[in-house]
């Protein structure tokens, strides 16, 4: 897999490849609601969707990664959103798309990269942990509908 490989910005005609991913993840989306998410984001110089494809440039995984600027915390990365498609995991796609997300926060004085999951995805929590992340807390999050 690893020679096949590619991590590149996400192109428009990506977006229903990208809007299939984010429902394997759980965060169910339509093809043209993603494009226009994706826009707002690619708009941002403080953020970066970064895309896996495969030889065929088809998108098989997708990492959006965001600067956090905290008056509590230096200047620290998030990774708002990972996600590989089920019929390729396990061959190094999520950890190239880990990477480049680290190199692109790098790139941009983080000395942190932190990345929040759901209590129920363990696979994701050995993920992290293979990759050097370390469990610092564990947080309720609250929403309100405006």
């Amino acid at each position: 897999m690893a020679t096949t490989l590619a991590i590149r910005p996400p192109r428009d005609k990506d977006a229903a490849a990208l809007a299939d991913l984010s429902n394997q993840l759980g965060y169910p989306v339509a093809a043209d609601e993603l494009r226009r998410r994706l826009s707002m984001v690619a708009a941002d110089d403080q953020a970066a969707v970064l895309v896996a494809t495969d030889a065929a440039d088809r998108p098989i995984g997708w990492a959006h990664v965001e600067l956090k600027r905290t008056l509590v915390a230096p200047l620290t990365a998030q990774i708002m959103g990972l996600v590989v498609d089920d019929a390729v995991r396990d061959r190094g796609v999520g950890k190239a798309l880990l990477s480049a997300a680290e190199a692109w926060a790098s790139t941009r004085g983080c000395r942190h990269m932190i990345v929040g999951t759901r209590v129920t995805r363990e696979r994701a929590h050995r993920f992290y942990q293979r990759e050097g992340y370390t469990l610092q807390k564990t947080s309720y999050f609250f929403e309100k509908s405006l």
